[in-house]
């Protein structure tokens, strides 16, 4: 089971590199690294209205009306860090979701309101502001693509509503995709993650953010030790967009397509069949039928449906592509104008 929520909170200037100090049995000692990276991981506090749901001994009854139309606020937590310290948050866009008011809580106790920058719905990612009342302390990108199974990690959050708190364990495994979207590439912790720790920071041994907590594997909605954490290297971009324009905006060919996989890989090559065309869309203009088969883009070898629907996404709208296709058995070349992608998580 595959959770990305968040949870109702319960009653209850960059920071140097340098790895931690090295117990004598060889094993790390987090205690300095968590002294220095802890105050630049924050709680995110959101408040909303959503409609009451009318209880089912209710529905069918005159009583029924009472209900309808009725909104009841919620509230919910997540985690977030601090990646500039002129008051830039990051965390999840499931977190903030459509929330009417964030606030970000420091670990000094300070609660500031926060205004959403802009999210994105395909990466998880949401980017908030706040004016710092102080000194705020903001920590590094690292990079995610340098990252090895087997190292070690440290994990900060909220988790449970319980701030300020550090989970370790290793990389057991990166390029997960666990069916969030076509941007699924996640890296695999044993480092306990929680409801809560959405949207806080994964750490390397140097103090730098390598990977953002996003969503755990567990069939009770507890750690059961898969964690999964978007990395820094797709992140870091679309957090330096938001910033910039408020948005992201992906190329978008308009078209539904599936793996192609040769019965024999010996005389034959993985490819991708367009089992849709989206009318007057950017591939219906370029001449891109249903029941095509792509072979390449840009002279790119195009094995998978994924890698397709991602390199065009990472293309800027009304850039022209070059697409060899298949159409019943004769090849050909096709010029596309990528569209902006519309709105909305697919």
């Amino acid at each position: 089971m595959l959770l990305m929520g968040v949870i109702a909170t319960p009653a209850l200037a960059l920071i140097g590199c340098g790895g931690p100090a090295t117990a004598q049995r060889g094993l790390p000692d987090f205690a300095d690294l968590a002294e220095r990276v802890l105050p630049s991981v924050v709680n995110i506090v959101v408040q909303g209205e959503t409609a009451q749901q009318v209880p089912p001994e209710f529905r069918g009854t005159p009583f029924e009306r009472y209900f309808r139309g009725r909104r009841e606020r919620t509230q919910g937590a997540g985690s977030g860090f601090i990646i500039d310290a002129t008051g830039f948050v990051v965390t999840n866009n499931h977190v903030v979701g459509t929330a009417q008011r964030v606030s970000v809580s420091l670990q000094n106790g300070t609660e500031l309101p926060a205004r959403v920058v802009g999210t994105d719905e395909l990466t998880d990612l949401a980017l908030l502001r706040v004016e710092p009342r102080g000194t705020m302390v903001a920590v590094p990108w690292g990079s995610s693509t340098r990252s090895r199974v087997g190292e070690w990690v440290m994990a900060a959050g909220n988790p449970f509503g319980l701030g300020g708190t550090i989970t370790v364990g290793i990389i057991s495994a990166r390029g997960r995709e666990i069916g969030a979207g076509p941007f699924d590439d996640f890296i695999q912790t044993d480092a306990a993650i929680n409801p809560g720790n959405s949207g806080g920071p994964v750490f390397n041994l140097a103090g730098e953010v390598i990977g953002i907590s996003t969503a755990i594997y567990s069939p009770s909605g507890a750690n059961a030790g898969i964690g999964f954490a978007t990395p820094s290297d797709l992140a870091r971009p679309v957090i330096e967009q938001l910033r910039r324009d408020g948005r992201v905006e992906r190329g978008w060919l308009g078209v539904s397509v599936q793996d192609l996989v040769p019965e024999d890989p010996r005389r034959g090559q993985r490819a991708v069949l367009v089992t849709d065309v989206v009318r007057n869309g950017p591939a219906a203009r370029g001449g891109l039928r249903a029941g095509d088969v792509v072979t390449s883009v840009n002279s790119e070898r195009t094995e998978t449906s994924r890698a397709l629907v991602r390199y065009v996404a990472e293309l800027p709208p009304g850039q022209t592509v070059r697409l060899a296709v298949t159409r019943e058995g004769r090849n050909q070349e096709l010029q596309v104008q990528v569209g902006r992608r519309p709105p909305g998580p697919g």
